[in-house]
C-alpha cells in the first residue's frame, strides 16, 4: 500500500470513529496532494507525497509560532495537533549520532577542506538522509567543521 492509499484509509477510519480534528487534518493533506498533482499535471509518488507532508508540517509550525506571539493558545494547540497527525506519515528521523556519521563520511568522500566545498558535502548528506534529518542543523554542523 502506497502512502496516498494509506492516507485515504486513515481518512475513512477517522470518519468512522468521528475524530473531527484528525479528519480535518487528513482532508487538508489530501487537498494539498491533489492540488500539487493538478498544478504539476503529474501523479505523485511516495516521495512527492512526503514533500507535501513536510511542507504542511512546516506551515503549521510557522502558524503555531505566529499564533503564540499573538497570545492565541487555542489556535496554537490546534496547529500542534495537526503537526502530530501529519508527522505520522513522515519516516522516522535519523538519530544525532547517525547524522554525525553521515556528515563525517560525506566530508571524507568529497575531500572537503574549506567552506567552499560545503555544497559538495551538503549534496552528499542530502542524498543519504533523504529528508530524515534537519538540514538546517546539518548545514550548521558542516559549516562549523569546515571553518
Amino acid at each position: 500500500m502506497n502512502l496516498k492509499d494509506s492516507i485515504i484509509a486513515d481518512m475513512k477510519a477517522a470518519m468512522r470513529a468521528k475524530e473531527t480534528a484528525r479528519l480535518e487534518t487528513i482532508r487538508m493533506l489530501r487537498a494539498a496532494i491533489q492540488r500539487k498533482e493538478v498544478d504539476d499535471r503529474i501523479e505523485l509518488d511516495d516521495q512527492g507525497v512526503l514533500q507535501v507532508v513536510r511542507k504542511m508540517v512546516k506551515q503549521s509550525a510557522d502558524a503555531a509560532q505566529q499564533f503564540a506571539s499573538g497570545n492565541r493558545q487555542d489556535l496554537v494547540d490546534k496547529e500542534n495537533q495537526a503537526i502530530s497527525i501529519l508527522r505520522q506519515y513522515l519516516p522516522e528521523p535519523l538519530s544525532e549520532p547517525v547524522v554525525e556519521e553521515i556528515i563525517e563520511q560525506a566530508l571524507q568522500e568529497s575531500g572537503a577542506a574549506s567552506i567552499r566545498d560545503m555544497g559538495k558535502v551538503m549534496g552528499l548528506v542530502k542524498s543519504k538522509t533523504r529528508g530524515r534529518a534537519d538540514m538546517g542543523a546539518v548545514s550548521a554542523r558542516i559549516r562549523s567543521l569546515l571553518s
